[in-house]
């Protein structure tokens, strides 16, 4: 279940496909939400207005936006995924914003894929959805077990446990290799068995007393390095930004 505009447009525009788009009537005569609704209309998808009050008793969000819609998940396999680029393996992680974070900067990033294992929430979820701001339809988002995509990438691929500290820098990994970077929840970390399981630990540099990144920011900071490095590490770095 989408919920806003945006995810709804980010969907419309993937080619993925729907049940239904609901919107609230009362909204119906803005210039923004009929725009969207012929779109939607164009793209043959069924499109439902729904009486004042409905979209607030259904919707996930506390305060919800006007228009809702139903799509088909994608449920490909890890078996569907390139050994190629980089790949992010969400571990066990908890948190749906976290998940969702993940999922828009590996799309920034040029991330080949994002494949959720283990007791990871649902990246269906509406929260998970919200925080992905619509990437979530820009890049393949796979649930597997993490056998299954330790065994679809098999040793010749470059597969590493992020960890807090105690690792080989970040900065250091040759991400111009196949790389898959497995990655943690976001109290506790990897477990020493998964990370016996993968060729490397890998440690992001801090100073200051926190004791972690936020998983977010970690799998942010990683794929853009990946993506800095594909890009050409011989180039001279871009002048700072502030």
């Amino acid at each position: 279940m989408l919920e806003g505009p945006d995810l709804v447009d980010a969907a419309l525009e993937s080619g993925v496909e729907f049940e239904a788009v609901y919107f609230d009537a009362s909204a119906a005569q803005s210039s923004s939400m009929e725009r969207l609704t012929q779109r939607a209309q164009h793209h043959g998808v069924r499109v439902f207005a729904l009486a004042p009050g409905v979209i607030e008793k259904i919707a996930d969000a506390q305060t919800p936006q006007p228009v809702l819609a139903a799509v088909r998940f994608d449920d490909r396999g890890v078996d569907s995924i390139p050994k190629t680029g980089l790949v992010l393996v969400l571990h066990d992680l908890k948190d749906p914003g976290n998940v969702g974070t993940i999922i828009r900067s590996a799309d920034a990033a040029g991330v080949t894929a994002v494949i959720v294992t283990g007791q990871s929430v649902d990246p269906y979820n509406p929260k998970t959805l919200r925080a992905s701001a619509g990437s979530i339809f820009h890049l393949p988002v796979v649930v597997a077990s993490l056998d299954d995509t330790l065994a679809h990438f098999g040793s010749d691929t470059q597969v590493l446990a992020t960890v807090v500290r105690g690792g080989r820098d970040h900065r250091a990994v040759d991400f111009t290799l196949t790389s898959v970077i497995v990655i943690g929840n976001e109290s506790d970390g990897l477990d020493h068995a998964t990370i016996a399981r993968c060729g490397e630990t890998i440690s992001i540099p801090m100073d200051g007393r926190s004791e972690s990144l936020n998983a977010g920011v970690a799998a942010s900071l990683i794929a853009f390095e990946a993506l800095w490095q594909r890009r050409d590490a011989a180039v001279t770095p871009p002048p700072r930004s502030l």
